[in-house]
């Protein structure tokens, strides 16, 4: 793809380099492609050098997530106001709320023209059921109305339910937000796999936090366990200690010796577990659309989720899985069974998960539509 018109700057603002590579990278190399010259703007932890061989520019940026400080707040947003002086981008993509927040801040001060919040779900501050969360949502709500309703600006939402939030709380102008489900999978890096032999086994790709569900697939497990149900369940993923709905590691090892799950910490082949698991799960209580069931999905396996946004968006209850109430660990058990005891109920769903991912979900649609975005607001046509 080549630019016809002019080149353009582009600024990346991801809070962890990890999750530009597995979240990003494709749509960052087609906007490289297009003519853009790209920077990225990230914690330095593991993949820098990866970045840096695309020909992207890397600049290393902390943004602070725990033991909130005020300070500490207005020195990140100082900092970011320097950055986009200095690079001078002509449009910045801000990727998940924070960074969008705190990003349109900066780009307001630092005459930023043209301004992309990509919303990946509304994060901690807009799932309700902790104590932190009453502070912090009219804050986030008071900055979304003052910097995110920009003329030359739009909103990437993940869902029809976060549109909805976001335009009741005051967040941007309705016309210029725009519904991209998810970032997309590659088909050609996830394939349909076959079933594997041996014990059947759920398995969780996710951060280990509360608000995913994962008390409530701990509790599952136990009563399907006290049924006699044979079952194995894999939780793949580590603690994020500035959340403050992390599980800690002590509490997922004494799961783990207990017997109820396997806790297998980060795996870098995703490919892997689903070689190894019959069904994927996931009941979180929100999501934007989460990536971990759009690869489970692309692999042909069916999905046990809870009912809420972002999660039905992939999972069609009694086509390709089941759809559960939150908080509901009895009602999780029940669809995890039904799965665990039908061979021909998995592989039937299993192709569907596959055929909803081909048809709505491919990385290629997400990239053409954000780009999309991109032609109409540098007013550049892509060729």
């Amino acid at each position: 793809m080549t630019v016809s018109h002019k080149k353009f700057r582009i600024l990346y603002l991801v809070t962890e380099d990890w999750y530009f590579v597995s979240h990003r990278l494709g749509l960052a190399r087609a906007a490289r492609d297009a003519g853009g010259e790209v920077i990225v703007v990230t914690r330095a932890k593991d993949y820098k050098d990866l970045i840096a061989k695309e020909g992207f520019k890397h600049i290393s940026f902390l943004l602070p997530r725990s033991r909130l400080s005020i300070v500490s707040e207005i020195k990140s947003i100082i900092n970011l106001v320097k950055i986009y002086r200095t690079e001078k981008p002509d449009l910045v993509h801000h990727v998940a709320l924070k960074p969008s927040l705190y990003g349109s801040v900066a780009a307001t001060f630092a005459n930023v023209p043209l301004v992309v919040n990509a919303m990946t779900g509304l994060g901690f501050a807009f799932t309700k059921g902790h104590w932190k969360q009453f502070f912090l949502e009219p804050v986030v709500k008071f900055i979304g109305r003052m910097f995110l309703n920009r003329k030359r600006g739009r909103i990437i939402v993940q869902n029809p339910d976060d549109a909805e939030t976001l335009q009741n709380a005051g967040f941007g102008r309705p016309e210029n937000m725009v519904m991209i489900r998810g970032s997309g999978v590659s088909l050609s890096q996830f394939h349909p796999l076959p079933e594997p032999d041996g014990f059947p086994t759920v398995a969780m790709v996710s951060r280990m936090l509360w608000n995913k569900g994962v008390g409530e697939l701990v509790e599952a497990t136990r009563l399907l366990k006290k049924r006699g149900v044979k079952v194995r369940v894999l939780l793949i993923g580590m603690p994020d200690p500035d959340n403050p709905s992390s599980i800690s590691a002590q509490q997922l090892c004494r799961w783990h010796d207990e017997g109820l799950t396997q806790w297998r910490g980060f795996h870098g082949n995703v490919n892997d577990i689903w070689r190894q698991a019959h069904i994927a799960a996931l009941p979180s209580y929100r999501e934007g659309l989460p990536k971990s069931l759009l690869e489970a999905a692309a692999c042909a396996r069916p999905i046990v989720a809870t009912d809420v946004p972002g999660c039905r968006e992939i999972v069609h209850d009694g086509v390709n899985g089941f759809l559960i109430p939150p908080h509901n660990a009895e009602a999780l058990a029940e669809a995890m069974e039904k799965l665990l005891n039908n061979f021909e109920l998995r592989k039937k769903m299993g192709a569907a998960s596959r055929a909803l991912v081909e048809e709505h979900f491919h990385e290629d649609i997400v990239i053409r539509k954000t780009l999309k975005i991109y032609e109409e607001l540098l007013g550049i046509t892509f060729s």
